[in-house]
């Protein structure tokens, strides 16, 4: 990335990049895995910042599978990769409290989902879960109602993604790979990218994906 870092990420591993007030970064797949033709599973995700860290020095960490705490037992294995839930906490700094945790079950097994937290989604990932007797199969981004006491059972052997935290402190406005709680900000960050002031990652400075055409419309959450 912009910071220089440069490393691989491998199964389990956690890479937490803090964009703040701007980073620009590259993945690459290396060559050796390219010809055996090997198979990526992996999940990225963007957590906002609060307002208040909005424009912070951008940040990157990376955790290794043994940092990650977790929580074995009753046919569940629950690998928490950032805030706190059921009694365990990640080393993972943040914004603002929330929960992000990689959950198996095995078939018949179940696990609650943290009532404390007013913002809570599942994400399926494999296997089918029932949820207060309905069912869900993979690919689905389920929201619940806060305060709704939630308990997760696995139809089959499941896997899928956990997450809460506190409401966002006003709205979003999200274009391509820019977030920002100011539409200003954004239309600033789109001339800068345009006009390359972004720091460059080192040794692939020739790479630069242009602002896409014709522009996307800008999205705002909620």
């Amino acid at each position: 990335d912009s910071l220089g870092t440069e490393l691989p990420i491998r199964p389990g591993e956690l890479n937490w990049m803090t964009a703040g007030r701007g980073i620009v970064h590259s993945e690459r797949t290396a060559q050796e895995l390219r010809a055996t033709g090997s198979k990526l599973f992996g999940i990225q995700s963007w957590v906002a910042l609060s307002a208040k860290d909005e424009e912070t020095t951008p940040d990157f960490v990376h955790y290794d599978a043994g940092e990650m705490p977790m929580l074995n037992g009753d046919g569940k294995t629950v690998r928490l990769i950032a805030g706190s839930i059921l009694g365990a906490s990640s080393p993972v700094k943040t914004s603002s409290p929330m929960f992000y945790a990689d959950v198996a079950l095995r078939a018949g097994s179940s696990v609650p989902l943290d009532p404390d937290y007013d913002e809570r989604a599942v994400y399926t990932v494999s296997g089918e879960v029932e949820i207060s007797g309905d069912v869900f199969p993979p690919g689905e981004l389920l929201v619940f109602r806060p305060g709704d006491r939630i308990t997760i059972r696995a139809r089959s052997d499941a896997r899928f993604m956990m997450l809460g935290g506190e409401p966002m402190d006003g709205p979003r406005f999200i274009w391509w790979n820019f977030v920002s709680s100011r539409q200003d900000r954004i239309e600033q960050a789109k001339a800068d990218w345009k006009a390359a002031r972004f720091d460059t990652v080192p040794g692939d400075e020739a790479e630069f994906i242009p602002l896409p055409e014709p522009p996307p419309p800008p999205v705002r959450y909620p």
